[in-house]
């Protein structure tokens, strides 16, 4: 009898496992995500349009994340909220501070999280905030490096670069960020430089 219960066990845990193993298959299916070059233009109200062609073969959640947020019209009205002459411009937070994002977090495409990203955080690269000690917590928030920062290859996921408007995120970083009230680049909501829309060049 107990030979018999232990089998059946058994039998249930590996039933559950391959339903549970399916599931996840299931769930990878039905995620579409991008590849190829996908170019964006980012409206900064005051100031112009940024234009961006984005990679998505080499960050594919990335940038289908970022797509896909820009398509729901997440980004309209929101914020460059982070500023730092020399380093970068952040923005894409619904609370205006560093501490937002939008309802779902990413898996971080870069080589500490065991993602081959040969990207390189040069002069004019979008890349992708994220929280310090988790690696899978990038979200909405996104900066343009205004200056070449290196430093960051490996840690955060760039998926795409500057290829028109370079001169507005120059313009926004020695313009905005002597309002910055701590060394982190944290700008007055009053004066933070608003995102009129992003839209996807089809």
């Amino acid at each position: 009898m107990k030979k018999l219960s232990f089998v059946l066990l058994i039998l249930v845990i590996f039933i559950t496992g391959c339903s549970i193993k399916n599931l996840f298959v299931k769930e990878n299916e039905s995620e579409e995500l991008m590849s190829g070059k996908v170019n964006v233009n980012i409206d900064v109200k005051d100031y112009g349009v940024i234009k961006l062609e984005l990679d998505a073969d080499v960050a594919p959640i990335t940038v289908t994340n970022f797509v896909n947020l820009a398509k729901e019209h997440f980004y309209d009205g929101l914020t460059f909220h982070r500023i730092m002459d020399g380093f970068m411009i952040q923005g894409g937070d619904p609370e205006h501070n560093g501490t937002g994002g939008s309802e779902k977090t990413i898996k971080g495409e870069f080589s500490s999280n065991g993602v081959e990203n040969n990207i390189s955080h040069v002069r004019g690269v979008i890349s992708m905030g994220r929280r310090s000690n988790d690696n899978n917590s990038a979200s909405s928030q996104f900066f343009i490096v205004h200056q070449d920062s290196t430093f960051l290859d490996g840690n955060y996921a760039a998926f795409g670069k500057v290829i028109e408007g370079m001169e507005i995120v120059d313009k926004i970083a020695t313009e905005v960020s002597p309002l910055a009230t701590d060394d982190n680049g944290t700008i007055p909501y009053e004066n933070q430089p608003v995102i009129h829309s992003i839209t996807i060049e089809e």
